[in-house]
């Protein structure tokens, strides 16, 4: 936006009050300061080992704790969970035995339908050759009937 004689009216003003270098310094610190702790926080978040450490020990912890409180709930708890794990291992392993016999007959499926599509291009070049062979030989015979003529 400009005047009537075509001046900007901000012109020559930095638009606002001038501040002192002291402020200014004074600012640029708390900045410094603020962008520290903000490159501490994130590195914090990244160290993915310190965290996981962090979360074992606060998990022993919490397992001790709550061990002390009442020993016969927690073993209760521990014997319940060996049976789950056991129980989880058990049917992937039965799981396992079941996709390896299934995946045995696919694959002799599979080697069956391989070995028909192998006989089939075998066959059909067969044919292929044999097909040029008599055309091979009819050419050639068809030379010989006009060079006898």
């Amino acid at each position: 936006m400009s005047t009537p004689d075509g001046a900007r009216p901000d012109a020559g003003t930095t638009g606002g009050d001038p501040r002192e270098p002291d402020e200014i310094r004074a600012d640029i610190e708390a900045t410094r300061e603020q962008l520290g702790r903000t490159v501490d926080e994130l590195s914090q978040r990244l160290d993915v080992p310190a965290r996981a450490k962090e979360r074992a020990a606060r998990a022993k912890d919490t397992a001790v704790e709550t061990y002390r409180e009442s020993p016969p709930a927690v073993a209760g708890a521990g014997a319940a969970l060996v049976c789950l794990l056991g129980l989880v291992l058990w049917r992937r392993r039965r799981a396992r035995r079941r996709s390896t016999t299934e995946e045995l007959v696919l694959d002799a499926r599979a080697g069956r339908k391989r070995a028909a599509r192998r006989a089939r291009k075998e066959l059909a070049a067969r044919r292929a050759a044999a097909r040029k062979a008599t055309r091979r030989a009819q050419k050639e015979a068809r030379r010989i009937v006009r060079r006898t003529r």
